[in-house]
C-alpha cells in the first residue's frame, strides 16, 4: 500500500471516528462534567506514522533559521533533534527520516526511537561533547533547551544548526512541520505530512459537543509538590483546551501569565470542571490522592470529583504531527466514546 494510499484511509477514519462521537455526544449536556475519577488519554499508535518511507532530501538547501542566521544543509544522514517537546524528533520521524536520527531529547520517548542517542539527559540541557560524539550531518533546535553556548560551540565546528519558532501552538503546527521538512530537503513530503495532520485536527475538533455547557478546564503542571503551576493564557495547553470545546480555567480566571503558581485563591477562583494534567505529573505528587492535598484543589468542582484527564508528558504539548490524533484521545478521554 502507497504511502499517499495510508494517508487516505488515515484521514477517512478519523473523519468517520469524528462523525460517530459527534453524534454520540450530540445530545449529551456536558458529559465532561459529569464524570469523576482518572482518565487516561492514549494514542492507538505509539509511533508516528511516516508520510512516507525513505524519501530522497534534495540537498543542498539554503534556510534561514528562526534566530535569523542563514544555514546550508548539505547533509542529512545523520541528524540531531532537540527541543524541550520532543516536537522535531517526532517530526523527522513522521517525514520518513527516523533511520537518520542519531541524537534526540529526553520528551521524544515513543518506542520507535528509544535506542536513538538521548541528548538531553537533564531534559533541559545539551552537551556539546555529547552530541559531537554522534558525529551529526546536522542538528535540528530551538530556544526552549540550551544553553545557547552549546549550538553555538556546535556552529563553531562546522556543524549546521538550523533554530525553529520555540512557541508551541495548535495554529502553528502545519507551518512548523513544513519549515523542518524544507530544512532536510524533503518539502514535499512537509507539505504532505502539513495537509495530514491539519485534516485530523480538524476532525478531531468535530468530537466536541455542539450542545450544552462547555466544561472548564484547568491545566496542571506539577513536579512534585515542590514545583506546583496553573497554566495561563499562551501556555500551548489553552489552545488544545478551546479546540476541545471547552474553557481554559486560567485564562477565563484572569490569569495573565503562561503559568503561575498555585495558591488557593488563584485555584478557587480558576474553578475548573476538569483537570488536565501530564501522567508523569500527577504521579509525581501521588497521583488523586497527593492532588487532593494541593492547596485550593479540594474546593474546585474538578477536586470535589476528582475529575482528571491525563496523557503521557512527551505526547501532551508536542504540538508535531501528531496534534490531531492527541486532540482525539483527549477528546474520548473527556467526554466518552460515546
Amino acid at each position: 500500500m502507497s504511502p499517499r494510499t495510508r494517508t487516505a484511509l488515515r484521514a477517512a477514519a478519523v473523519v468517520l471516528a469524528a462523525a460517530l462521537v459527534t453524534a454520540g455526544c450530540a445530545s449529551q449536556d456536558s458529559q465532561a462534567t459529569e464524570q469523576s475519577g482518572r482518565t487516561t488519554a492514549t494514542l492507538e499508535n505509539l509511533d508516528p506514522t511516516p508520510i512516507a518511507e525513505n524519501p530522497t532530501p534534495a540537498l543542498p538547501v539554503t534556510v534561514t533559521g528562526f534566530d535569523g542566521t542563514e544555514v546550508t544543509v548539505t547533509d542529512t544522514s545523520r541528524i540531531v533533534a532537540a527541543d524541550q517537546y520532543g516536537t522535531l524528533t517526532e517530526t523527522v520521524y513522521a517525514l520518513g527520516l527516523g533511520d537518520r536520527l542519531v541524537g534526540r531529547d529526553t520528551a521524544a520517548k515513543f518506542p520507535a526511537v528509544e535506542s536513538v542517542a538521548d541528548v538531553t539527559p537533564s531534559g533541559h540541557s545539551m552537551s556539546a561533547e555529547a552530541i559531537l560524539a554522534l558525529n551529526p550531518s546536522v542538528v535540528l533546535t530551538d530556544t526552549s533547551i540550551g544553553p545557547r553556548t552549546v549550538q553555538d560551540q556546535l556552529r563553531a565546528a562546522g556543524i549546521p544548526v538550523v533554530f525553529f519558532d520555540p512557541t508551541r501552538t495548535l495554529e502553528g503546527v502545519p507551518g512548523q512541520i513544513e519549515a523542518v521538512a524544507t530544512a532536510l530537503g524533503v518539502p514535499e513530503q512537509g507539505a504532505e505530512l502539513a495537509a495530514r495532520t491539519s485534516d485530523e485536527i480538524e476532525a478531531a475538533k468535530a468530537l466536541a459537543p455542539e450542545d450544552g455547557t462547555p466544561p472548564t478546564i484547568a491545566f496542571l503542571y506539577m513536579r512534585g509538590t515542590s514545583i506546583t503551576m496553573l497554566a495561563g493564557p499562551g501556555s500551548g495547553a489553552d489552545s488544545l483546551i478551546e479546540a476541545l470545546g471547552a474553557v481554559d480555567a486560567g485564562t477565563a480566571s484572569g490569569l495573565t501569565q503562561q503559568f503561575t503558581p498555585i495558591t488557593s485563591e488563584a485555584m478557587i477562583a480558576a474553578s475548573p470542571d476538569v483537570f488536565l494534567m501530564m501522567t508523569k505529573g500527577l504521579d509525581s505528587i501521588g497521583g488523586l490522592d497527593g492532588l487532593a492535598k494541593i492547596p485550593g484543589i479540594a474546593q474546585t468542582p474538578a477536586g470535589r470529583n476528582q475529575r482528571v484527564v491525563d496523557m503521557a508528558d512527551g505526547v501532551l504539548l508536542s504540538f508535531g504531527p501528531r496534534t490531531g490524533e492527541v486532540l482525539q484521545a483527549l477528546a474520548v478521554a473527556l467526554y466518552g466514546p460515546e
